[in-house]
């Protein structure tokens, strides 16, 4: 007899097994609900049904479980922002922090000096409120910022742009990887490699679970000015960092777009101190 967290991961890998693609299993979830991928195990063979049961227990032996979208688990923040919501989450670690108040971060993989100080200096100020940082698990910004969180006690969901089989726990956060106050999280089957086009996409569900996104360091180009360009799209507050001449030229890019200018980490914190409640907004207001 299957558990419902074995039963959750059977279906999920069902799901990638037979609709293949998000956009499909996201149709199916729509149309009938987490018990229409039951019916997509039926068309399964037998030794394909066999595989999933393999995997599935692969899975759940190294802590791994699924949340689908309908199943209570799964974060409001996502079902609120259709072009976030993710059908299928694989995740590892504390699943409170699904539904846990956080702020998503995002800056360059080649970020200066000056903008690794500002990435821990925010990843402080989000922390120091009860907030979770949210990033992508990349070197430089994302590193940043999830390591500045659990180094001073705060909590964090690590979003990952390959499927779990590719996930390694970083030497950097060796000594900081605690479970309790973490939480990885994959909207990909477990087999699939890093891919640009996944990096993009994983950055929707970053803005989608947070209440607001703080953009660190933008190029030009690239995936970072394009989840500030998406959040502001959803309607996310986009708080830009500003530094003076100094300002990268995707900061610069986002703060024409409608991102508001943050000039340092006291002006963050006074914008993260005027949030409302959980009785009040889903996110976080422009303070202007």
């Amino acid at each position: 007899m299957l558990t419902e967290t074995e039963r959750d991961l059977f279906l999920a890998l069902v799901a990638f097994a037979t609709a293949r693609t998000a956009s499909r299993i996201d149709a199916v979830l729509r149309e009938k609900g987490v018990s229409g991928l039951d019916g997509l195990a039926k068309t399964l063979e037998e030794d394909q049904i066999a595989e999933c049961q393999d995997k599935a227990a692969e899975l759940y032996g190294r802590g791994i479980f699924a949340v689908i979208r309908g199943t209570s688990r799964y974060p409001e923040m996502l079902i609120h922002n259709e072009k976030a919501s993710a059908p299928v989450l694989f995740c590892y670690g504390n699943d409170k922090l699904l539904k846990a108040e956080g702020i998503g971060m995002c800056g360059s993989r080649a970020v200066s000096e000056m903008g690794m100080k500002a990435a821990i200096a925010c990843g402080e100020e989000v922390s120091k409120r009860g907030l979770s940082v949210i990033s992508g698990y990349a070197k430089g910004v994302d590193t940043a910022t999830h390591l500045a969180a659990l180094r001073s006690g705060g909590s964090t969901v690590i979003v990952l742009a390959e499927g779990f089989d590719h996930f390694r726990v970083k030497q950097t956060f060796s000594d900081h990887f605690d479970l309790e106050r973490l939480l990885v999280l994959s909207q990909f089957p477990p087999g699939q490699p890093w891919q640009a086009h996944a990096a993009m996409t994983r950055n929707k569900v970053i803005f989608g679970m947070g209440r607001a996104l703080v953009v660190v360091e933008a190029g030009e180009r690239g995936g970072t000015l394009a989840a500030g360009e998406g959040a502001i799209r959803m309607g996310r507050p986009v708080f830009v960092l500003n530094f003076g001449k100094d300002t990268p030229p995707g900061n610069k890019l986002l703060l024409g777009k409608g991102g508001y200018p943050v000039d340092n980490r006291e002006a963050l914190g006074r914008i993260l101190d005027k949030r409302p409640r959980r009785n009040g907004s889903s996110q976080l207001s422009l303070p202007v």
